[in-house]
């Protein structure tokens, strides 16, 4: 007789008699492997929740970095000023001050924050994956030309901003160094994390000093179409703003670093953005601000952090794959002439649209779509 069994006769029919039975139902021994079976198929999907909210919280936290870490500690250590807390301000601009040169020396690069756990939980969030398509000596000095821009760089930045995608493994011997604007890194606090992530100003005498005063296994990453490239970013179409973008192969050419294309299969279907025609008010107002301050504002929305179904600024669960061309090999002239620059930005576009061509049904996309130069 089994427990249930006992219960039963014990136990008429009645709400409270049913809601023992149902507990008792749960120590009916008969069935304990059932039970056992449906109890850890429950812990496996909390499991998995919880996973995944986690994910969600670590990239929310890259997001609120990037879009609003610079202006929150430039509002605070103003208002700091003010109070009797103001020697904290001083204090950090004097620092500020005499480590002026560092966005043009090649950052600080920590390995201890680009090894941080929170960035792996947040490249699982997609996932993100570096792809390797050839090896890269470490006897030579490379640029790295990123596309899509996207609205954040998240392929460039968990790619070649962290050790997340294990480039170092993938690539022995090759440190990366990721360009952004100078006016970013005017920022207080944010500039200091930024450095300390492996980030330089974009700037020529930053880039040059990395590929000549820093001995070999240098690949600078720069983002070539720039902000002018964030605003076409739309999910399904892939655009690039290269055909005029010339002076990173003159800079290679001057160092004689291999160009290296790059490509983020899925960077433009993480966010819905609101794209304005050419000659409309707000593509102008766009284009004004971009050349004021080095950037344009754009008007995105994504999802939401424990829910995939509201509005937010995470950006949606799409996968990346950040994938890496074969180099083009670039002899050093020191004066490169037009004819020469012009020769090898034809032999970099053919290389981007090769490696585009020949990744694009593997990772998402239809044989139909098409790589357009702008």
């Amino acid at each position: 007789m089994t427990v249930l069994s006992a219960c039963r006769r014990r136990y008429p029919p009645g709400a409270c008699g049913l809601r023992w039975r149902r507990w008792l139902q749960l120590l009916d021994l008969s069935d304990l492997d059932g039970r056992r079976g449906a109890f850890l198929q429950v812990r496996t999907k909390m499991n998995e929740a919880m996973k995944k909210h986690l994910e969600s919280l670590c990239l929310f936290q890259w997001v609120l970095t990037f879009l609003f870490m610079g202006i929150f500690w430039t509002v605070v250590l103003f208002y700091l000023m003010f109070t009797s807390l103001w020697l904290i301000p001083v204090l950090y601009y004097i620092w500020v001050f005499i480590d002026r040169d560092t966005p043009e020396r090649g950052g600080r690069c920590s390995s201890w924050l680009r090894n941080w756990v929170v960035w792996k939980y947040a490249k699982n969030y997609f996932p993100i994956k570096t792809i390797k398509t050839a090896d890269l000596s470490p006897d030579r000095n490379y640029i790295f030309g990123c596309h899509p821009h996207g609205i954040m760089c998240t392929g460039a930045f968990y790619s070649f901003a962290s050790n997340s995608t294990e480039f170092p493994q993938k690539f022995p011997g090759i440190r990366t160094t990721v360009a952004v604007l100078a006016g970013i890194l005017r920022l207080p606090v944010y500039r200091d994390y930024m450095l300390l992530a492996g980030v330089c100003s974009v700037s020529k005498p930053s880039l040059d000093y990395v590929l000549s005063k820093n001995g070999t296994g240098n690949a600078v990453v720069i983002m070539i179409g720039g902000a002018a490239e964030s605003l076409n970013c739309v999910p399904g179409e892939e655009r690039v703003v290269l055909r005029n973008r010339k002076g990173f192969v003159r800079l290679a050419l001057e160092h004689g670093a291999d160009l290296v294309p790059v490509y983020t299969f899925g960077e433009n279907n993480l966010f819905e953005q609101v794209v304005f025609e050419e000659g409309s008010w707000g593509r102008s107002l766009q284009m004004k601000f971009q050349k004021l301050v080095g950037f344009a504002p754009c008007i995105f929305k994504g999802r939401g952090v424990f829910s995939p179904n509201s509005w937010g600024l995470n950006p949606f669960a799409k996968p990346l794959y950040t994938v890496l061309g074969k180099p083009i090999r670039v002899p050093h002239i020191p004066v490169p002439s037009d004819e020469e620059v012009d020769r090898f930005h034809e032999l970099y576009m053919e290389g981007l649209r090769e490696l585009f061509e020949e990744r694009k049904t593997q990772y998402g996309l239809a044989p139909a779509h098409q790589l357009h130069f702008i």
